[in-house]
């Protein structure tokens, strides 16, 4: 019995090292470069309008083992690579990486529960809704994100800046610079706000649109969540939390940006009409869910709101009465952290009172921490200070 034992044992330390030696030696460029020559297919048969064969591309990066080792890189590589879900399975090891690796697939797949904590915002009481998928649904949700990712880049619009490669915050409120800094620019503004964007998403609205596996998506969507101990549906919305949930949200909102160009741009041939464009001044620029729109008049502004409330409610989602504001530009408003306002007719753009009150906040909290340390003398950087 003991014999048997030592030599299972034995067995398994070969696999397991021959499993670390296959994971270390995985040469990372050629997996990326395979991958996103499989992408730039999909791409090209998205643009070409060609859905059936956008579903064989799609349907071999998902079964590419090449897409399944950075599949499991990602979540392993993230500031959450230590948080387990509810199964409590971390992978730390690279044999346990490849292990996963290897038995990542969609046959009979089905999602565990997320793990719901709630995580503060800052500078509310109020706590945000956070999930935690386990680490295979992380893995899965990359795999299939590598293969919705051409779709959502190649029909997004194009002033939507958030959760995309080679985008940020500053890009957007560059953009935001670009339709007020003149001096006829449009002088009011449309403040959009998503009541609960992420969690209210219509489910079936996006099975009938996104274009992946309808089956693992309704399995990223009705996994469930268990806070304390209990286990509770979901009926509507894409997680926080989940790596797919961005790609998801961002699909839905994607086309508002054409609707009003259809309606103010009266754009023909891919070409805007500047006289049609100058009678309204209509612009628009998000950031996942967070957006504004101009308008050369408050009328034209009431009406830019209609027009997105219709747009959003096929999505299962509304603007909130409380938050979307109508504003002049001389009266300003806030956007990503930073304040829009002219005054005498030159653009001020400052960061917003919300972000110094944030910043001061930071501050004070690094001084209460360390109030009362030893300060040694000067001896390079090596400063006991708590951050």
């Amino acid at each position: 019995m003991n014999a048997g034992n030592s030599i299972t044992s034995k067995d398994e330390k070969l696999a397991n090292k021959q499993l670390r030696h296959q994971w270390n030696s995985i040469d990372w460029k050629k997996a990326e470069k395979l991958v996103n020559r499989l992408q730039v297919r999909i791409t090209k048969a998205v643009k070409e309008g060609k859905w059936y064969l956008v579903k064989r591309l799609q349907y071999l990066l998902t079964h590419s083992y090449y897409a399944k080792l950075l599949a499991v890189r990602r979540p392993t590589q993230n500031k959450g690579k230590r948080t387990a879900g509810v199964d409590g399975e971390t992978w730390s090891s690279p044999e346990t990486k490849m292990k996963a690796a290897l038995r990542l697939s969609d046959e009979k797949y089905v999602a565990k529960p997320l793990k719901r904590v709630f995580i503060e915002k800052p500078g509310k009481k109020k706590k945000r809704p956070l999930v935690i998928p386990t680490m295979y649904d992380r893995a899965m949700q990359s795999l299939y994100a590598l293969a919705l990712e051409p779709i959502a880049e190649t029909i997004a619009d194009k002033r939507s800046f958030g959760f995309r490669k080679f985008r940020s915050t500053h890009d957007a409120c560059q953009q935001v610079h670009l339709y007020l800094c003149k001096e006829n620019s449009p002088v009011w503004i449309l403040e959009g706000d998503i009541k609960g964007c992420f969690d209210s998403i219509s489910h079936q609205w996006l099975i009938n649109n996104v274009q992946m596996d309808k089956t693992v998506l309704k399995q990223f969507l009705k996994a469930g969540y268990i806070f304390e101990r209990h286990l509770f549906p979901t009926e509507a919305g894409t997680p926080q939390g989940g790596i797919v949930s961005p790609i998801l949200a961002n699909l839905t909102l994607d086309g508002i940006e054409d609707i009003l160009d259809d309606k103010y741009h009266k754009i023909k041939n891919g070409r805007i009409n500047n006289k049609h464009a100058a009678k309204y001044k209509v612009n628009f620029c998000r950031y996942a869910d967070d957006f504004i729109v101009t308008a050369k008049t408050e009328e034209i502004a009431k009406e830019v709101k209609e027009l997105i409330k219709e747009f959003l409610r096929d999505r299962g989602l509304e603007l909130s009465d409380e938050k979307t504001l109508i504003t002049h530009i001389d009266e300003g408003f806030d956007f990503l952290g930073w304040n829009f306002r002219k005054y005498n007719g030159k653009l001020l753009v400052k960061p917003s009172k919300k972000s110094i009150d944030k910043f001061t906040e930071n501050i004070s909290s690094i001084i209460a921490v360390n109030n009362g340390i030893k300060i040694p003398k000067f001896s390079g950087l090596n400063f006991p200070i708590h951050l």
